[in-house]
């Protein structure tokens, strides 16, 4: 079917009705984890083919990861769905009021090529939850994923309900074309820009789920070792192909030489002597890619790492010692295995240097003292982050993932991703049993004037 066609059939569907009933919902999310489940092994030989993922590397990081957030939906969509009582103004009164979730109705979720089955999958979860039909455009940059994920969703729904459209540029200008209820997107900011710029036309509500340079912090009193066995995790996990990545590190002048060699050590550790032969590192996605990191790398020592093979698409799991702000692997974000390493000298710096930056989607601090702790999570704007950590902010359904400002606007996961797809409808059901004439003319002031102002102060 041509998209005009799947968007009228969704349209109908939605209209009449039948993905308003939450048991419909819940049916269509336990047989969507179900199918996930059946075809894991598959999935996962798909992100080895896109990324070069190992087994253990898919499981942790998008099946295990869309397992739990369905399992989630499942238990909780009922309360998430349905309508609360809150308080009504004696000046309504006889009155009673709620709010009533509802859904968007028609949806489009445009997904990326980095964690290409969790970003499509996860969003596609909450809009199921929250009632919607949705159309779904997987990256043609993980074609053999976004095979399998075309598999599994016609295999578990009817495209009246749940679509999907493979392809690339010009499918993707073709679906912005179309009026949908809701857009969620999922990639670049200069992408992310032409998409919220066809939903403005529209009037169309978007969640957009972008990158950008996301700032580790490193002070003086931080656990060096432990602070450089998690940034290494969290930096080279999916070959540094990681929205929230560590993109740099900005540490403290008088341990950066200890931090350096720690960070080295546990490169050697987790991924050997030469990373580039373990079977479980990964690759860049494409070859445009692959330029552009090893055109980063130019002119900047590297501490550890550097290497490179065109013919696997690799880049090994690189340090960048001594980069500055204006060197260009600071001009634009990374999204690649390469960690500049910049310094600061008082604690206080870091404030208008991140302040004059574009808003990240992710900020790190590793440090043990709880007043500069205090200090970064009040003042620093970010879309989420980790103290003491990297990256694991983003696994769990109990807490919304998004971005602010230049990363992105509106968030998901749980319950916020069912509120994302949802508009909350408030409604007063006033009773007719009795109707308080003080509100009509003509009116009687000196009768009223003083109960109205007792109902409104």
């Amino acid at each position: 079917m041509q998209i005009e066609e799947i968007l009228e059939h969704q349209r109908h569907f939605f209209e009449s009705g039948a993905t308003l009933p939450v048991a419909f919902r819940i049916t269509a999310l336990r047989r969507l984890r179900d199918a996930v489940r059946r075809h894991e092994q598959e999935i996962a030989e798909a992100l080895r083919a896109d990324l070069g993922k190992s087994d253990y590397e898919s499981f942790m990081c998008e099946i295990g990861l869309v397992l739990s957030e369905l399992s989630y939906l499942i238990r909780h969509t009922r309360r998430f769905a349905a309508r609360r009582r809150v308080h009504t103004p004696l000046a309504q009164f006889a009155a009673v009021s709620y709010k009533q979730p509802t859904p968007y109705g028609n949806t489009l979720i445009m997904s990326p090529w980095n964690y290409p089955f969790l970003l499509t999958i996860d969003p596609l979860a909450d809009a199921i939850a929250a009632g919607n039909t949705a159309l779904v455009k997987p990256s043609a940059y993980s074609p053999a994923t976004s095979a399998v994920i075309a598999r599994l969703l016609e295999e578990c729904f009817d495209p009246d309900h749940v679509a999907v459209v493979t392809g690339g540029r010009k499918e993707n200008a073709a679906l912005l074309e179309q009026k949908f209820d809701f857009i969620f997107f999922t990639g670049s900011q200069n992408v992310g820009k032409e998409v919220l710029r066809h939903a403005a036309e529209r009037l169309t509500p978007a969640v957009l789920e972008l990158g950008g340079k996301s700032p580790c912090i490193v002070d003086e009193t931080a656990k060096l070792e432990l602070a450089a066995k998690r940034i290494v995790f969290g930096k080279y996990l999916n070959c540094g192909q990681t929205c929230v990545a560590p993109d740099y590190i900005l540490c403290a002048a008088s341990v950066k030489d200890k931090l350096v060699e720690a960070l080295c050590r546990e490169i050697r550790r987790q991924y050997g002597e030469e990373p580039l032969k373990n079977p479980d590192y990964g690759k860049i996605v494409n070859q445009k890619h692959f330029d552009r990191l090893c055109g980063l790398m130019e002119g900047t020592p590297a501490a550890i790492g550097g290497q490179s093979n065109p013919d696997t698409l690799q880049i090994a799991p690189t340090v960048l010692d001594g980069a500055g702000w204006e060197d260009p692997v600071m001009q634009e974000e990374i999204f690649g295995p390469i960690l500049p390493v910049l310094t600061f000298e008082r604690f206080e710096e870091i404030f208008p240097l991140l302040a004059q930056r574009p808003r990240p989607l992710a900020l790190y601090l590793f440090s043990e003292d709880r007043g500069r702790i205090r200090q970064v999570t009040e003042r620093c704007r970010y879309g989420g982050g980790c103290i003491n950590d990297t990256i694991i902010h983003l696994a769990t359904s109990e807490m919304g993932f998004g971005g602010v400002g230049e990363s992105g606007m509106g968030a998901y996961h749980g319950k916020i991703g069912f509120n994302a797809f949802s508009h909350e409808k408030s409604i007063v059901d006033k009773k007719t049993w009795m109707d308080l004439s003080m509100r009509y003319q003509p009116y009687r002031r000196s009768l009223y004037e003083g109960l109205l102002r007792l109902f409104l102060r």
